[in-house]
């Protein structure tokens, strides 16, 4: 079955074909470490983890980069306001990066290359672009000329005119043009600085993916490049137009893009207080399949508002699962003979789940199909063999999609010797009729957060409530 991505720069769906087959080149924009990574970023971190780990899954060898920009105006602005040094700052949340990265389950890059260990190469593309014509120097400053790239505004579908309208020109800039935009940037007083044949200095922000893209992945063509719908302008514009014009080749093949994340209806913002950490989420909920659950019921490509009834909704999603998985674990084979219906029914729905996401990774519909094979397993939850297949069939499905299907809070060995004899000492009571020293007990065990479900074998299993 052939894989489809809805492709950003032609604005339809297409059948992924990489330029060197097996091989698949993906680039995606890193994160800024000015602050803590919030769960924008998460959305982000997780959606192109998963068409990574898809696209490993359909046997393709994927060499993915994400980078880090670690030299950028909110940086040094952040290192001011605190009064500490900019390296303090970037050290500090490349630490918490990477903590975010653990707690999430989501794996590094192959490669994530820090701007500032690539300046060399900056410097090296930014005086080809002098030289072929494409840029200019302005008081220490490097500009790229847009008006001299033709095929500027092919990926946000804007003319220049469009542009022009919604450009701020500061006074004292000595752009040619107001549509024009740095590659390299003077150094002010006290800020950073590497000095490089334009004077002393920094890069600007578009410069670095190009450079580090190409470098990393080897190659002047990408076969996707990833990032958030709110870098098609200027950000993944003004890296097309310095990447092609230094190339004379396609910059990427597939652009891939995600869409928003909100908070109740608004942006996140912190003048709002309605803005929530990776952290500050794993605190509250200790899951973090909560917040992939709730990730994967939308499109990668669509908006999606974050509320906590939403959460409420995964956490309800995942305890459906963990329930059935729980009950399926009880049932030991041999049991009950096959039922060669019901195993060509899981096996149609492991088919339609692989249909889903080779249809431009449609996660909620592949998730759908978990649920799918979940009320198949629990109508036949008694056939030990089929239960225990159909389990299998939702730890795949889930494994794929991310999910860790494990329980956020451990109980000791000491709490489950206890737990147990309390349920024994329930099922006593139920055997003597003593339904109110039963319902005691079961109260006592729902307070502690431990709930109860009595099986038509007469037994009890337990969990612990999300």
């Amino acid at each position: 079955m052939p894989i489809s991505i809805y492709n950003s720069l032609t604005r339809k769906k297409e059948e992924f074909i990489p330029l060197r087959a097996p091989e698949v080149k993906i680039y995606t924009c890193g994160v800024t470490v000015y602050d803590e990574s919030h769960i924008g970023h998460a959305r982000s971190l997780f959606i192109f983890d998963l068409i990574r780990r898809y696209l490993k899954y359909r046997k393709f060898k994927v060499r993915f980069v994400r980078n880090i920009t670690d030299i950028d105006d909110k940086i040094i602005n952040r290192a001011n306001e605190l009064r500490v040094g900019w390296k303090e700052i970037v050290d500090k949340y490349i630490k918490s990066y990477y903590k975010d990265l653990g707690l999430l389950g989501v794996k590094k890059g192959d490669y994530e290359p820090r701007a500032t260990e690539n300046i060399p190469e900056m410097i090296k593309y930014i005086g080809s672009l002098i030289e072929k014509g494409y840029a200019y120097k302005a008081g220490g400053d490097v500009y790229f000329s847009v008006r001299k790239f033709k095929a500027y505004g092919s990926l946000s579908g804007q003319g220049i005119d469009q542009m022009q309208k919604g450009v701020r020109i500061e006074p004292s800039e000595l752009k040619n043009d107001p549509l024009d935009f740095a590659l390299w940037k003077a150094s002010k007083e006290n800020e950073p600085y590497w000095d490089s044949p334009f004077g002393r200095g920094r890069p600007g922000w578009h410069i670095e993916c190009s450079v580090m893209s190409q470098k990393f992945l080897k190659c002047d063509t990408l076969d996707i490049h990833a990032g958030g719908r709110d870098l098609v302008f200027p950000h993944h514009e003004n890296e097309i137009a310095q990447a092609e014009a230094f190339t004379g080749k396609p910059f990427a093949k597939y652009w891939v893009h995600h869409g928003l994340l909100t908070m109740d209806g608004q942006k996140m913002s912190k003048s709002l207080g309605n803005f929530v950490t990776i952290a500050d989420f794993l605190m509250k909920y200790n899951d973090a399949d909560l917040l992939k659950i709730f990730f994967l019921s939308a499109h990668y490509s669509h908006p999606i508002d974050y509320t906590e009834a939403k959460i409420e909704e995964a956490k309800a999603a995942k305890e459906r699962i963990l329930i059935f998985m729980d009950k399926a674990k009880q049932k030991k084979p041999p049991g009950l003979g096959i039922i060669p219906k019901r195993f060509k029914e899981l096996e149609e729905i492991k088919i339609k789940f692989m249909e889903r996401m080779d249809d431009d990774f449609n996660s909620p519909e592949a998730l759908a199909c978990i649920f799918e094979a979940l009320n198949l397993g629990n109508k036949n939850i008694n056939n030990p063999l089929f239960a225990n297949s159909s389990a299998k069939a939702i730890r795949q499905m889930s494994g794929i999609l991310g999910l860790s299907l494990k329980s956020p809070q451990k109980i000791k060995n000491a709490e489950d010797d206890e737990i147990r004899i309390c349920i024994e000492n329930r099922n006593a009571a139920r055997r003597a009729k003593d339904y109110a020293l039963s319902d005691k007990i079961r109260k006592e065990l729902e307070e502690k957060g431990i709930v109860l479900e009595d099986l038509k074998d007469g037994s009890t299993s337990w969990r612990r409530k999300l």
